[in-house]
């Protein structure tokens, strides 16, 4: 197993990966991560000459939030596989619409998606967490968001 932290806040625009710093890194060179990037390659090293994949199992755990200044609607995270998100992993939340007194922005939730990753055996995948929002509506841009004690890990179970 390895570990992958950010707990810092931290502001990700839309189709931008979310930073993560190693806590508990692969010492068998399954998994490689450079410091403070949001990309972590995964080997397809098998233990005996049939294997023809490595399986990974991969979980992100965060609190996402609607920045001061951006537009309540939406917002959403997933998993990705060399830059395209894994739909079946997006975990999004709505925050409530504003309050008599305007402040809704910044009200933290938390959001868990997991993924079964298959490698090709030789073959490598890169994997991150990205910020997939979407606008309010169709006509209105995506927004940034804000992510607060990011925790990815990354278990070979095969």
């Amino acid at each position: 197993m390895a570990e992958y932290v950010y707990n810092p806040i931290q502001l990700v625009e839309p189709n931008q990966n979310i930073l993560l710093r190693g806590s508990i890194p692969c010492n068998k060179g399954y998994v490689y991560h450079r410091e403070e990037s949001g990309i972590l390659t995964l080997r397809g090293v098998v233990n005996n000459s049939c294997g023809r994949f490595a399986r990974y199992q991969v979980t992100f755990n965060g609190n996402i939030a609607v920045p001061e200044d951006g537009t309540v609607g939406p917002i959403a995270i997933a998993l990705a596989i060399d830059g395209e998100p894994i739909q079946t992993s997006r975990a999004i939340v709505t925050p409530a619409a504003p309050a008599p007194d305007g402040i809704t922005t910044e009200n933290f939730f938390n959001v868990t998606s997991t993924a079964i990753i298959t490698v090709p055996r030789c073959c490598c995948e890169n994997i991150s967490v990205e910020n997939v929002s979407t606008g309010a509506t169709a006509a209105e841009p995506a927004t940034a968001i804000l992510v607060q004690n990011a925790n990815l890990t990354v278990t070979r179970i095969a």
